[in-house]
């Protein structure tokens, strides 16, 4: 079975040791997105990157950081990608830098729960 929709994906790169609240902000972005009802999040950890403040930070072993690059990907309808984004806005202090990019959902099902049929986007 195909779904074909039109979605939203959106990129944040923020830092490792970035917090909210006492907890990794990766970590709370994707609680406050599940939370929502997001469709999906996914956190990246680059090797090597910089941001605004041109500082390198990466994984190699002369230079080990502690503070490595993070992307999180998430992927929802426009509308809820819209919702969403006064929320990180509101999360993130320094340094986020996002992009939205319109995609095309394939397919999207969430695993049936016993007895029932899978369900689609």
């Amino acid at each position: 079975m195909r779904t074909q929709a039109t979605g939203q994906l959106l990129k944040l790169y923020i830092g490792e040791r970035d917090q909210y609240r006492g907890i990794p902000l990766y970590h709370a972005i994707v609680m406050r997105a599940r939370e929502m009802g997001i469709a999906g999040a996914t956190v990246y950890r680059g090797l090597e990157g910089y941001g605004a403040g041109s500082r390198v930070h990466t994984a190699n072993i002369l230079r080990l950081s502690e503070d490595l690059p993070v992307i999180i990907e998430i992927v929802d309808s426009p509308d809820r990608i819209a919702t969403l984004i006064p929320e990180l806005d509101r999360m993130v202090g320094e340094g986020l830098v996002f992009s939205v990019d319109d995609v095309q959902i394939v397919k999207y099902r969430k695993a049936p729960r016993p007895g029932q049929p899978p369900q689609s986007w």
